[in-house]
């Protein structure tokens, strides 16, 4: 049972966001993983799209697997490093702002 991997470090856009939608893919098909992420409507669908893809042509050109025979095995969403800044406000203060990154792993396996 192969298992094909494929990551995206350093994604501007906070886990728990994206854990919203990878939870939804977790254990489905490729092929159906890929349709759900196709109507969902949710900023973070996109780069799990672009990282479906590219586990699926990790599979591909790497041990000739095809698309049919793949599911999601396991998706993770980990945090990334924060960027602190500060809005100014009031009277002289400041008020900090986290932008948070995400570290996404994504393994698809055999049928």
């Amino acid at each position: 049972m192969k298992e094909i991997k494929a990551h995206l470090r350093y994604l501007r856009m906070a886990p728990r966001k994206i854990r919203l939608a990878a939870d939804l893919i977790r254990g489905k098909s490729a092929e159906e993983a890929e349709t759900a992420l196709g109507f969902l409507a949710r900023r973070s669908a996109e780069p799990l799209k672009k990282l479906l893809h590219s586990a699926i042509a990790n599979a591909k050109h790497n041990f000739n697997v095809e698309k049919e025979k793949l599911f999601v095995q396991s998706i993770n969403v980990d945090k990334g490093p924060t960027l602190k800044r500060f809005m100014p406000r009031a009277r002289g203060m400041a008020s900090p702002i986290r932008k948070h990154a995400s570290h996404i792993t994504i393994i698809l396996s055999e049928k």
